[in-house]
């Protein structure tokens, strides 16, 4: 048994090995979707507490590999450096949110604004005049947003989304611009957990073979990723919100035929 896990099933950690394995590459591939494919996955076979431990050091690895992949990380600073700030404010706040409350709908409303935004880029109107014209202002907003949903449903990428997309950046500087952002909620999920969650020093470091295998998975996705056009990533990037989405809505419903009152 992994220790500090001896609840899981033998058949549950092979899924876990599966979705890591996975998801890791669809990482590599797009630039997200290490957590909005694994957090549901994961949430359906345990509890959530678990699912966010062995998920946050293989995030904290792909982050670090997906800013380290693109070119011109200073520049990406210069433009976009309160963002990574306001997600540190945003996580903050969540994560003293879901610790307090942690059966509100986090996840329902989550996926209502991930089909939302797949809808508006499939008709071509993902980018925002006012984002473009006031791109700081918009930033303050969606990254406190994209901090309060790493903390409360383990997923900042669609608030993100919705900001990089508006703005109309390319693919590889949204990228990296996204995982900037994604670094802080992962760090203070860690500290959290580490201290008001009481998560010991022993289930992290079981974690670590997870690590390995996202980011050895992750390299694949990069190396696939560098030999897509723009369209074609754009068009993987919107199927994967629109499938993540689903998933996370069936969770939903499995919830509420069991009688929970909890979407996660």
């Amino acid at each position: 048994m992994i220790p500090g896990f001896e609840s899981l099933s033998p058949a549950i950690i092979v899924w876990v090995v599966v979705v890591i394995a996975v998801s890791g590459y669809v990482y590599g591939l797009l630039g997200l979707g290490l957590p909005l494919i694994a957090t549901p996955l994961f949430v359906m076979v345990m509890p959530v507490r678990d699912a966010f431990v062995l998920i946050l050091l293989p995030c904290l690895a792909a982050i670090a590999i997906s800013i380290a992949s693109v070119p011109d990380l200073r520049g990406a600073l210069r433009r976009f450096w309160y963002m990574p700030i306001m997600s540190l404010i945003g996580a903050g706040v969540g994560a003293q949110l879901f610790v307090r409350a942690p059966h509100l709908p986090y996840s329902l409303l989550l996926a209502t604004v991930m089909l939302a935004w797949a809808w508006l880029d499939w008709r071509g109107r993902s980018e925002s005049p006012w984002m473009q014209r006031s791109p700081a202002t918009a930033g303050v907003c969606f990254g406190l947003l994209a901090g309060i949903t790493e903390a409360t449903a383990n997923v900042a990428a669609p608030p993100l989304l919705i900001y990089y997309t508006g703005l109309g950046m390319a693919p590889g500087a949204m990228i990296q611009a996204m995982n900037l952002s994604f670094a802080p909620g992962k760090l203070t999920q860690l500290v959290t957990l580490s201290t008001i969650g009481g998560v010991p020093l022993v289930q992290w470091l079981a974690t670590l073979p997870l690590v390995a295998i996202a980011s050895a998975t992750q390299l694949v996705g990069i190396r696939a990723r560098n030999r897509v056009d723009a369209a074609t990533y754009r068009r993987w990037l919107r199927w994967l919100v629109v499938a993540m989405a689903v998933v996370i809505l069936i969770q939903v419903l499995m919830h509420m035929e069991l009688g929970g009152s909890t979407v996660q």
